[in-house]
């Protein structure tokens, strides 16, 4: 298990080694069109699961959300802490 603060390091890490067969990398280099819309994609999962599958799923489903925020965040160059002064 890890936070959302190392899953961030671990994004960037990938991102600065440029490995082409990372899931990240590839994600990036679709841009953020690409993952603006996988964003959008998994807040309507959240919301299903929420509503009809379970704590678990619900769980999964905001793991993945969380996991395309932060590569969006890398996208736009922001930190951690660029948002977390908003929190």
């Amino acid at each position: 298990m890890k936070t959302f603060d190392e899953l961030f390091e671990e994004l960037k890490a990938k991102v600065s080694a440029a490995d082409p067969n990372s899931g990240t990398v590839k994600e990036l280099n679709k841009g953020k069109h690409f993952i603006g819309k996988k964003i959008v994609e998994e807040a309507g999962e959240v919301w299903i699961a929420a509503e009809y599958e379970g704590r678990e799923k619900t769980a999964e489903e905001i793991s993945q959300l969380l996991y395309h925020l932060q590569v969006m965040m890398i996208a736009n160059e922001l930190e951690l802490k660029d948002v977390y002064k908003y929190l």
